[in-house]
């Protein structure tokens, strides 16, 4: 009797054992077939993606291209619709500007030598050509340009613009500076004042008294700043036979220094102290070249219709 509740009882456990076998199984396969058409789903639908970004990146490349074409467009048509008056005759002025020569020496034998930075004045030939064009301002020098020096011509063209209410998007100015071979580069925004000048005379059709030059910084504004070298450029000035010399205002006080002795007993103590005087005076009576003090491009272009 007892073997055969046995038997029963393997009997029934292998049978529950078969049925939990066999639903595992079948829900692994619905398992494993539910994941396999969700992957085909994102893989279909990845590729879908993957076709419309592809498409997406040819508009856009074509609508950039489009894009660069009409930009050419309106580039060419504002050529045409803002020629300037001074795209015809009057479209050039020229002026000397003055300029500081750097030059290095050393003194002794190496190892033991002396650098000694001597500065000289000199002139440099600068004129303007403003022709037909599309907005662009080149400049040629010789000897080299430096990038601050180009910088300066920017901002002189805007300079002029603001002050003659002229759009210059439709010409090309041209800026040509002859200077002599002996400076290795032409460099710095000193010549932004003097720039200004030529473009706005080119475009009014003003004639520039070649007894005249200056030296300054521009702004967009119109303002003339502050330069260095001002004695040599006033000597530089005065051994060209200029007759008047413009400098910005802010160059009116200048420093010097004058020497005191003093004696105590037999021992004689000699001292320097600065003093400030005022550039107009010192440059007028020691060089011997009148100058007039400017703010703005304004009072240079007063000076030249009150000189002309």
């Amino acid at each position: 009797m007892g073997n055969k509740i046995l038997a029963i009882v393997v009997s029934l456990l292998i049978v529950s054992v078969s049925v939990n076998v066999y639903f595992v199984a079948t829900q692994r396969q619905g398992i494993d077939l539910y994941l396999k058409n969700r992957i085909d789903e994102l893989e279909r639908a990845n590729a879908y993606l993957s076709e419309e970004l592809y498409r997406t990146n040819l508009s856009l490349q074509q609508a950039k291209t489009l894009l660069e074409v009409y930009r050419s467009e309106i580039v060419e048509l504002r050529a045409q619709v803002n020629r300037t008056p001074a795209a015809g005759e009057a479209g050039s002025a020229r002026l000397e500007a003055p300029a500081v020569m750097r030059k290095v020496v050393y003194r002794g034998n190496y190892p033991f030598y002396t650098r000694e930075i001597i500065e000289n004045g000199t002139m440099i030939q600068v004129s303007v050509d403003i022709k037909p064009g599309y907005g662009r301002v080149l400049v040629v020098t010789k000897p080299l340009m430096g990038v601050v020096f180009q910088d300066a011509a920017n901002t002189a063209v805007v300079a002029a613009e603001n002050y003659t209410g002229i759009d210059l998007s439709g010409s090309d100015v041209i800026f040509s500076v002859q200077a002599p071979l002996k400076i290795p580069e032409v460099d710095g925004p000193s010549a932004g004042a003097l720039m200004t000048t030529l473009i706005i005379a080119a475009l009014q059709n003003i004639s520039l008294p070649d007894d005249i030059t200056m030296t300054g910084t521009i702004d967009a504004s119109g303002h003339v700043g502050e330069i260095g070298g001002v004695i040599e450029k006033a000597e530089a000035a005065k051994d060209a036979e200029k007759k008047i010399f413009i400098l910005p205002r802010a160059n009116s006080r200048m420093i010097k220094y004058e020497e005191e002795e003093e004696r105590i007993g037999l021992i004689t103590i000699i001292r320097t102290r600065p003093v400030i005087i005022d550039a107009r005076d010192y440059i007028e009576k020691n060089i011997g070249i009148h100058v007039e003090y400017v703010d703005t491009i304004e009072d240079i272009m007063n000076i030249i219709r009150t000189h002309a």
